[in-house]
């Protein structure tokens, strides 16, 4: 790679920031559809949608894994910004603020009104606040056993520093290892090798761990997640200056996105049931893992490429979201259950309750960004840089 290509992709990646900001985007809206499916949430709505899961299929396997993946990219850029003491300073002011902020302020009105629609819980919030939530235990089992204080959504936060101070100590015992590996590694990946390596490891651990480590977020004994996530993180990390890469992922978009679309189908069809009276139960749990861990590389790798190939457009609406997605990331599940639970009893129907909610939780999201972007005390609690109201450099966001 030449100098001024290193430069150009250090300084910029328009295409990064935009997955980023499509990611979470997508992310506001995937948990607008937790209220309507059958798989747990901290809330439910009265309405049912069966169709949404399917949909909702789409996304879960790969959307927060890219986050990961682009969170690498990012912390790699940042390593010719920042020596690694500055940068592990920077990173944990950038996410371990926000994340005991959130638990403290953010978060716990989402518990509340959980314990108010599963166990019927009568006091005001304020009593909740300081008679549970502060209480360091476990509150309300066997109903809904909310471990109190919690970090619900902001878990990928913490991960996420994790991963980032994990990845600053390998690097202090040995300082030229992403170099080395990241080449080596971008050596083999050039080929078909890109598509294929990396569906093998997510099928591994589908496989492997996800029976023995079912989601927790719960940070300890998480081993599935960690897997997951870390893996995406690294790859982001190790190969965000192998030119050579991103133009294979460009080049190879449409076969990405084909591929991706196969195994999805085969792992719809057999989560639908197809194939129960042909093959063993143990079989076909096994080929859905494989399906499932195959499409989260590969979707991820379509939207790379489809990106770098579509996504160049530089302008204000850029600059001003990519300043504007973590904020929204602390605040929109706070803001969905809300507005969720304020229409409770409303009567309306699915598609006009969903879409109130989206709207109050993409202007809550808004109005808030926008005073704490003005407020120099209450940046850093949102994961802004102190004292400025300029946006910061493409992919050079802590999330």
């Amino acid at each position: 790679m030449t100098t001024s290509r290193q430069d150009s992709l250090s300084e910029r990646r328009i295409d990064l920031d935009w997955v980023r900001i499509g990611a979470f985007g997508f992310l506001i809206l995937y948990h607008v559809g937790m209220l309507y499916v059958s798989w747990g949430f901290h809330i439910k709505s009265a309405h049912r949608l069966v169709w949404l899961e399917p949909v909702m299929l789409l996304l879960n396997p790969w959307r927060l894994s890219l986050l990961f993946l682009v969170s690498g990219v990012a912390t790699r850029f940042m390593l010719r910004k920042y020596d690694r003491l500055s940068l592990f300073g920077a990173r944990s002011a950038r996410l371990l603020i926000p994340l005991v902020f959130g638990m403290l302020v953010i978060v716990p009105p989402q518990s509340y009104i959980q314990a108010v629609e599963s166990v019927g819980y009568a006091g005001g919030f304020v009593d909740f606040y300081l008679r549970h939530y502060l209480s360091f235990s476990v509150q309300f089992c066997p109903g809904p056993c909310i471990v109190m204080p919690t970090w619900n959504h902001l878990w990928f936060v913490l991960y996420l520093w994790v991963y980032t101070a994990a990845t600053i100590g390998v690097l202090a015992l040995w300082p030229s290892v992403a170099e080395w590996l990241g080449a080596r590694l971008g050596a083999v990946l050039t080929g078909p090798w890109l598509l294929i390596l990396p569906c093998a490891l997510f099928a591994v651990w589908r496989v492997v761990l996800f029976p023995l480590f079912p989601s927790t977020h719960a940070l300890a004994g998480d081993w599935y997640n960690h897997a997951d996530y870390a893996t995406a993180f690294l790859i982001g990390f190790l190969l965000a200056r192998e030119e050579a890469v991103w133009s294979a992922l460009e080049r190879g978009r449409w076969a990405a996105l084909g591929c991706a679309a196969a195994v999805f189908t085969v792992f719809i069809s057999i989560r639908a049931g197809f194939g129960a009276t042909l093959v063993d139960l143990p079989v076909l749990k096994t080929s859905a893992s494989i399906a499932y861990g195959c499409y989260q590389w590969l979707a991820m790798a379509a939207v790379l490429g489809m990106a770098r190939r579509l996504v160049s457009a530089d302008g204000p609406v850029r600059r001003y979201l990519t300043d504007a997605m973590f904020p929204y990331y602390i605040v929109h599940q706070t803001a969905i259950i809300m507005i969720a639970h304020a229409l409770q009893g409303s009567g309306l129907s699915a598609g006009l309750e969903a879409g109130i909610i989206i709207a109050g939780t993409v202007a809550v999201c808004g109005v808030t960004y926008e005073i704490v972007r003005r407020i120099g005390w209450l940046r850093p609690l949102f994961g802004l840089r102190m004292g400025t109201n300029a946006p910061v450099k493409a992919v050079q966001q802590p999330a």
